[in-house]
Parts: structure tokens; sequence; C-alpha cells
């Protein structure tokens, strides 16, 4: 044995030079790259005692390089010219109440558009099978999973139909969150016509020879139809969406939305660059004959993700919460809050604001309910009202701030979410459409159990134990 390891010290020695060489070139690009100096240090004490598998595991999980992708979204919108009834339709007095978001969206708020919020799978897959049966020109479907099961299936004959009318059709998935798609799937869109990506399937080769990009996904959720028809929100296709999941109970709660109007043209914006990025093929899309106002709700898209120059999630969340003077009410399945947006929910509750958070009560994911665990305990101790969804799953990213401004879209309450992840929110401020999700709202709390400080004063020291070190991952998670 010893003899062998004599024998072979060069290649044992070249490979320890190999492994010190890529942690310090990894530590380089954290101190270059760094945003939080916490987290840098974690990352560059571990690179230096520990440098396998840090340096790995940090390819995986610190290296955030989408130069690439910013560079691809750029180059769209300063080519894409702006047509004189666009800028009729821009809200510039709504815009102005709002300024954070018009600077981390990079875009405006649009007037007359007509919002509908879609409660639950049946309710959002009718109108989206409905929506892609009327397209005349083109239909653009991204959904971070699509699964082979029978909701996949009908969604894939509905745009198999409107393809052999003539219909243009892009399909964009992500390969991680829709892994086991077979094949099979793809092919059968293909041969339709249809145009079918992932993600990321450009740039596997980039997965395993620094930087990897397998821990950033594209989390949106975006179906549009002819430009005037979109729909966002929270659900994927898969079945268990329509609550046919027996782990999960009857119900799978969720919220999407169908957003008809002038606001929905900005999606075929967001969906051109993720294609781009992830094809290297534009897309050019026919121009809507008129941008038709439809109804009275301002509405800006907001798409953010690891490309932004700044971190424009988290800023524009942060501010929505300072802003706060009545109520906060936040629907989240994954809530596992940073410190800036934790700083910021404990103001709120300070000032005497009506701080509501709404978690599920049964975990898909058990590391991050256990974390989210962890941080809902805190919340609780600062004046947070902590609800639990008892009656099935609870899947919505819904917020509502005071009577003026409500959000649908993708984010979770995560640092995934908000620095990691590819995501997209609508923010919406009439009237109107803030009074629905307050009913919507108010239904599922009469489905909650609120956490009070008596429960959380009750964990047994080894399931505070438990949650603690969950939390310790949250950064990841």
């Amino acid at each position: 044995m010893l003899n062998a390891l004599a024998a072979n010290l060069h290649i044992i020695a070249a490979l320890y030079g190999a492994i010190y060489l890529l942690a310090a070139i990894c530590a380089v690009r954290e101190v270059m790259a760094s945003r939080t100096s916490q987290g840098s240090i974690g990352w560059l004490t571990s690179l230096a005692f520990l440098p396998f598998p840090t340096a790995f595991i940090y390819l995986v999980f610190g290296w955030k390089h989408f130069d690439d992708y910013a560079r691809t979204q750029l180059n769209l919108r300063l080519s894409r010219p702006i047509r004189s009834e666009e800028l009729q339709v821009i809200d510039r007095d709504t815009g102005k109440q709002w300024p954070v978001l018009l600077h981390t969206s990079g875009a405006p708020f649009l007037a007359g558009n007509q919002p509908q919020l879609l409660v639950d799978g049946q309710a959002t897959f009718d109108a989206i099978f409905a929506g892609i049966a009327a397209a005349q020109s083109y239909v653009l479907v991204q959904f971070y999973t699509i699964r082979d099961d029978r909701l996949g299936r009908q969604l894939a004959d509905c745009l198999i139909e409107r393809a052999r009318a003539g219909v243009e059709v892009w399909v964009l998935y992500d390969d991680i969150g829709s892994q086991g798609l077979p094949r099979a799937y793809r092919e059968r869109l293909r041969d339709e016509g249809i145009q079918v990506a992932g993600f990321n399937q450009r740039h596997k080769f980039l997965r395993f020879l620094g930087p990897m990009r397998v821990n950033y996904r594209n989390h949106r959720k975006v179906v549009l139809i002819d430009g005037k028809v979109a729909f966002t929100g929270g659900l994927n296709v898969g079945v268990e969406y329509l609550g046919e999941e027996k782990r999960f109970g009857p119900r799978w709660r969720d919220t999407h939305l169908r957003l008809e109007g002038p606001a929905a043209m900005s999606f075929a914006l967001i969906f051109r660059e993720d294609w781009q990025w992830a094809t290297g093929e534009e897309i050019t899309l026919p121009a809507a004959d008129a941008l038709e106002t439809v109804g009275d709700s301002p509405a800006l898209v907001m798409a953010t993700g690891p490309a932004d120059r700044i971190e424009s999630c988290a800023i524009a969340f942060t501010d929505i919460i300072s802003q706060a003077r009545e109520r906060l009410w936040v629907v989240s399945p994954y809530f596992v809050p940073d410190t800036d947006v934790r700083t910021a929910l404990y103001a709120a509750a300070m000032r005497g604001v009506d701080v509501r958070v709404m978690l599920p009560e049964k975990p898909d994911h058990l590391l991050v309910w256990l974390a989210s665990n962890a941080h809902a305990d805190d919340m609780v101790k600062h004046g947070i009202s902590i609800y639990r969804y008892t009656a099935g799953f609870l899947h919505q990213k819904v917020l509502l701030m005071d009577d003026r401004i409500v959000s649908v879209g993708s984010v979770n309450f995560d640092n995934r979410s908000f620095a990691i992840n590819f995501e997209i929110t609508v923010w919406m401020t009439a009237p109107t459409t803030i009074a629905s999700v307050e009913a919507m709202l108010l239904a599922d709390f009469a489905n909650c159990r609120q956490i009070d400080s008596e429960e959380v004063a009750t964990r047994s020291s080894l399931q505070r134990f438990i949650h603690q070190a969950a939390r310790l991952f949250s950064p990841v998670l």
C-alpha cells in the first residue's frame, strides 16, 4: 500500500494542486462578485480549510454567471421598436406612485387591462385550454414543470390541434423542473412543427465544467395567446396541481391569473429573452393589429432573475413591505426570508400593520418546510400572525398590501426566488382587483389555523434543533 502511494505521489500531488487551484479561482470569483459579507465569509472559510468538496459545491451553488443572458436581454430591448400606441397605454400616474417597481422591473405600468383570478387547477387549465383553442396567430408556453401525465398530454393535444390549424407554437420548459419529461413527449410536439426547448439545453456543458448553472432555474409560468391574453401564477403542468396526488389530499390550493389587455404584450418580450438565451434563436412575432384596452386595471409585469444587475426581486418586495400602513397579507408555500425581508416584516408589525403570513400545513419539500418552521416561529415572537392552511396543500404566491396593490406570480418568499431563480410577477392596483384578492384570501384564512405564541413555546428541544439546523441552509433552499 505504501509503495503504491509512493509510486503515485506525483499524481496525488497534482490532484491536490488542481483542487487548491480551483478553490483559489472560486475564492477570487466570490470576492469579486460578493453581495453579502456573511455569505462570502462562509464560502471563503470553507474554500480555505476544506477545498474538497467545497470548490465543486461552489461551482453549483455559488458561481453566478449570467452575463450572456443580460446581453441577450439588453440587445432585444434596445432593438425592439416602440409603437406609438404602446406609449399611449403607459400609465404614468400609477408609475409615479411606485418608482421602485419601475426601476427594478425596467417596465412601466400599462393601463386598460382585465385581470381574472383563477382559483385552483381546474379553473386554471380550463381557461388556459380555452385560450389556446381560440389562438389565431401564435401561442407561447413556458412552465417550470411539464409532466407526461393526463394533464400534460391534454396540453400537448391542444397545442397540436392549433399547430395543425397553422398557429405558430413555442414551448419552453426548465430542465430541472421537467427532468422526468420523456423525449417521446417532446418529439411528438416537434413532429407537428411545434418549437420545443429546455431552458439550459444550449448550456449543458457548463453544468459540469464551470460555471455550473444547475442551481439556477427558470421558475416562470407563462402562456400567451396572440399577444392579447396571458396566463401566469403558481401552477405547473401535472395532475398533482388538479388535486390528484394522494400524498397531498384532494385539494391543491393554488392561484393563477388570466390577464387580458395591453400588459399581455410584456410576456412576449420576456419569453423572447428566455428563448433566445436557451436556443440562440430569435423569435419574430407578428404585431397585434391594435392594443385594445379591455378593462380598468393598471398592471406591471416584472421579470426577475440572476442576470439582474441588482437584486431586483428582493428590492421590489422589500419596498412594498416597507410601505404597508394598514395590512400586509403574504401567501407563500416556501417561506425562508433573508435578513432584509425579515427586518422589513418585523418593522411593519411594529408600525401596527396587520401582517399575516399564510403557509402550508403539510410539506412537499421537507428541508424547506423545516427551515420555514424556524422562520415562522420567529415571526410569531415578533407579533406577526402565522396561519397554516389545513384544507390541502398550499402553493399559491400572492401578496396584498393595504388597499393599494396586489401581486400574483411565481415568486416564493425565499432566497431562491429572490436571488437565484428566474421569476415573474404581475403587480396590479385597481380597486376591483384588490377586492377580488381580498375576498379570495379571506376564504383561504377561513381554512387555516393560526399559530400562537403558546404553541411556539411548547416546541420540544429536538424540534427547535431540527428547525434551526434546516434554517442554516436558507441561502440555497
